[in-house]
């Protein structure tokens, strides 16, 4: 599995730092759903889902967090700590979310409006769905 993060470029002076992020040049999608992930209690893992079609990046952009990918076949911890890094997480990957720091803010940039049935929520209909397209790729 090809683990993907992005640095972006940061701009500061004495007065602080600023990171821009533009759909199609930062992030290699339409930016379609913004949403954030804050407040999440010690222990607590979030996620525990795959996506049939939905892109993401991930990032971090206060505190520091783990994320463990799973692509049916290999599976990889990521850790998110700086501001100016983000994740990208492609579709038919399993991804969950843990080790929130207590002033983590993960913040999501996703390729498409939430649709509920583009979510895989079951570990095992998630490993059935990435064998059946390998299937489909082989038979051409």
């Amino acid at each position: 599995m090809q683990v993907v993060k992005y640095v972006f470029q940061a701009h500061g002076d004495e007065r602080g730092q600023l990171v821009a992020l533009e759909e199609e040049k930062d992030i290699p999608f339409k930016i379609k759903r913004v949403y954030y992930l804050y407040d999440t209690l010690p222990g607590v893992t979030r996620g525990y889902h795959a996506h049939k079609s939905l892109e993401q990046i991930l990032v971090c952009i206060h505190g520091s967090c783990k994320i463990r990918l799973d692509d049916g076949h290999e599976k990889k911890v990521v850790a998110l700590e700086k501001p100016y890094e983000g994740l990208y997480v492609s579709h038919a990957v399993w991804r969950e979310m843990f080790d929130f720091s207590p002033d983590a803010v993960l913040m999501v940039l996703a390729s498409e409006l939430y649709d509920e049935s583009d979510y895989i929520r079951n570990y095992d209909k998630f490993l059935e769905y990435v064998h059946e397209r390998e299937q489909q790729v082989e038979e051409g």
